[in-house]
């Protein structure tokens, strides 16, 4: 069970497009620091809920499902071109709207914002800030490609690497509708394990990298 929760924490937040997103936007140490930051998450919340032993939290529909295996379709050339770019067109259709949104809470907070007030709300200052960004982020849906224009103009506006790191991680790991499917397998003792290691997990890791954000610079 471990592993499917690890697998649960890591799959929003670490891929290969969000990487090369990542260092397009913020440069590689950070974006290599942000996946770090991920795995390590996954690793450790997965396995701290494996040895909790919590299986019996799993909603029994769940468990009576047998293994299938896969077939493997060999495909043409032609076929594989056909089906990477049906991937591509789903992909776009799917964050699309995401991103126009994040664009523009990230135009807003840039453009229209004072810098004082996101100091006072979400900078180094207030010792709350990375709490306080975690919890705002769990209320919205978007995966990376949505947070990324708003963590580009926090950290504009001054907001400390950690504090955004821990935003976009609430944001993509412990969003409300992906709270609410998950609970469709798992019963409310285990998702509330669940959310609180995520979360326990995220706020750590944005002091961290607050702290020693030095070396990012």
């Amino acid at each position: 069970m471990g592993i499917t929760f690890s697998f649960l924490i890591s799959s929003p937040l670490v891929d290969l497009a969000s990487i090369l997103i990542l260092m397009s936007f913020f440069g590689a140490k950070i974006a290599i620091a942000y996946v770090i930051v991920g795995l390590v998450l996954a690793v450790v919340g997965g396995t701290f809920i494996d040895k909790l032993g919590l299986e019996k939290y799993v909603e029994g529909y769940v468990r009576e499902i047998e293994n299938v295996d896969s077939v493997v379709v060999e495909k043409t050339r032609e076929e594989r071109i056909a089906f990477a770019r049906d991937q591509v067109r789903d992909i776009i259709k799917r964050v699309w709207l995401y991103v126009l949104v994040g664009v523009g809470i990230g135009a807003v907070i840039h453009n229209w914002i004072p810098q004082s007030i996101i100091e006072n709300v979400v900078g180094d200052n207030n010792p709350f800030a990375v709490i306080l960004a975690t919890v705002v982020g769990i209320p919205m849906y978007a995966d990376i490609f949505g947070t990324l224009p708003i963590a580009e103009a926090l950290l504009a506006k001054g907001v400390g690497v950690g504090t955004v790191m821990s935003f976009m991680m609430a944001v993509t790991a412990l969003s409300l509708p992906s709270m609410i499917m998950l609970k469709k397998v798992v019963k409310p003792k285990l998702l509330a394990v669940f959310f609180a290691i995520v979360a326990v997990g995220i706020v750590v890791m944005g002091y961290f990298f607050n702290a020693t954000s030095y070396l990012l610079g």
